[in-house]
């Protein structure tokens, strides 16, 4: 039986920037997307995806990292950390990605994609209302097209405060699947 890429991301919480931005209360969030390529004569294609979400954030009033893994509309705790180092240890726990290639006549590829960034306080209240389950999920980009001009306005100040995004991409070699091979 077949399985999907593991993917592990670490050292994502070791910037001085953004441990400066957690400490200050802004949330970091890293969204994973694992692609499944097919490759082409001209052009590939992209057969299937898959993606999730972890989101850091300093609870204060605690004087913890909490670390919550968002699969879908589930949320997942992968823990509650004094120290920033074992939260950046749960964020890189190897994940194994629900995307699956299956035995074709096709060469195929994995492409991962990871978004750091540091969220803005209105994204830290809806994903908080989220987590209480009072609206659907904010970090996955489920919102009302109406309040689109002022989430971009609270972004912006976000970053002019000193948030920050940073995007990295893997891929794996080309690899093809024997007919008869597989699942």
């Amino acid at each position: 039986m077949q399985t999907g890429p593991v993917v592990v991301a670490s050292h994502m919480l070791s910037g001085r920037k953004l441990q400066e931005l957690l400490a200050s209360g802004f949330p970091a969030r890293l969204h994973f997307t694992v692609e499944l390529w097919s490759v082409g004569g001209w052009v590939n294609d992209l057969e299937r995806l898959t993606e999730w979400d972890v989101v850091v954030r300093w609870l204060a009033v605690e004087r913890v990292y909490e670390v919550i893994q968002i699969i879908g509309a589930r949320p997942f705790s992968l823990g509650r950390f004094a120290l920033l180092s074992d939260a950046a240890s749960a964020v890189a726990r190897p994940t194994r990605a629900q995307i699956v290639a299956s035995a074709a006549a096709r060469r195929m590829y994995y492409q991962a994609t990871l978004t750091v960034e540091t969220l803005s306080l209105s994204d830290l209240d809806e994903v908080e209302r989220w987590l209480r389950g009072e609206l659907r999920p904010a970090v996955r980009g489920e919102r009302n097209p109406g309040t689109v001009l002022g989430r971009g306005l609270k972004t912006l100040a976000s970053r002019l405060l000193g948030g920050e995004r940073r995007e990295y991409v893997a891929r794996t070699g080309v690899f093809q699947i024997p007919m008869g091979g597989g699942r």
